[in-house]
């Protein structure tokens, strides 16, 4: 029976998975990524892990039908080429497809991080069997991948930035050069910018307040705890986050109707607080006929989605 092979490339971490062509997760290992010289040692190090751990699992490149990975950066993912991947230490352009399948003698495909995440819950986790899928991952920044009818899309290139939705042309200026990003309210940094803001203009009593004043940190889940027991302050940041990634939702769902909007990283973790304060400023704006059709859900394979995804970007190629 032949396998399929996952990677999920981050700048702290390479986490690999051995998955059958069902997308059942059979072995799971991971290495630290090694971002020194240039990220130079990324790929050699990422081959002999694949090598190392096949002879481990006593499976030779004949029981592999391919490998794919999710890479930060701006992908190619018809070259299997990634540039910009700062986090990596990639400034200049690298030939990863040609690497790897030179080291390994296996088909190898690539794309973006957040793209490949987005078509492991479309297999495998909340979208499963949905043609029609946006993935927004909120984390430090917010990253996404939309799938029309079936397929990922790309564009000119560049296509899935949902982080660079503008929600408030006057708002914080961000990393892209542009104000009012999404994600700059929306990520977990996003969210803190709003808490220190709110309790600098905020007379109310709040534990926010009181940690910021004694110059302690404030995290987003500090935020979404606070919030959960009912601290005022904490509820009028997650209210303006819940508007700014309401209206966002509600602009995506009505140019591309998808089944689901699936909300993932690590500010989703504060579960269904964020998701029905989101659905409700998305009920609020979103096109009638979009109300109904579209469903906004929390994603449900964590940290597994960018190996799931990995893995059917090579099945989707034998399809």
């Amino acid at each position: 029976m032949k396998r399929l092979l996952g990677i999920d490339l981050g700048g702290t971490t390479a986490k690999f998975a051995i998955l059958t062509l069902e997308g059942e997760i059979q072995q799971k290992w991971s290495i630290k990524t090694d971002v020194t010289n240039d990220g130079k040692n990324i790929i050699p190090n990422i081959i002999e892990s694949i090598l190392q751990n096949l002879n481990v699992y006593g499976l030779s490149s004949n029981d592999v039908l391919g490998i794919g990975m999710g890479s930060p950066g701006a992908v190619d993912s018809k070259k299997g080429t990634v540039i910009g991947a700062y986090n990596l230490g990639w400034k200049t352009m690298q030939p990863v497809k040609d690497q790897i399948e030179a080291a390994t003698g296996l088909p190898f495909f690539i794309d973006n991080d957040a793209n490949v995440a987005a078509l492991g819950e479309r297999w495998k986790g909340a979208g499963e069997g949905e043609d029609n899928v946006i993935f927004v991952t909120l984390g430090t920044g917010v990253g996404g991948g939309v799938i029309v009818e079936g397929n990922l899309i790309h564009g000119a290139g560049a296509a899935g930035e949902l982080g660079h939705i503008n929600v408030d042309p006057n708002g914080y200026l961000c990393t892209c050069g542009n104000r009012g990003c999404l994600e700059t309210v929306a990520s977990a940094t996003g969210v803190v910018r709003l808490a220190l803001d709110f309790s600098k203009s905020d007379s109310e009593e709040s534990e926010i307040k009181r940690l910021v004043d004694d110059g302690k940190e404030v995290t987003a889940k500090i935020v979404f705890d606070l919030a959960k027991q009912g601290d005022p302050l904490a509820l009028k940041v997650v209210d303006q986050f819940s508007i700014y990634l309401g209206v966002a939702c509600a602009n995506m769902a009505s140019i591309l109707n998808p089944e689901s909007i699936v909300i993932g990283g690590g500010v989703s973790a504060a579960g269904e607080i964020l998701r029905e304060n989101v659905e409700k400023y998305f009920l609020q704006y979103a096109f009638p006929p979009v109300k109904t059709s579209t469903k906004l859900k929390l994603a449900q394979l964590g940290n597994d989605a960018g190996v799931i995804g990995a893995a059917w970007l090579v099945k989707a190629n034998y399809i």
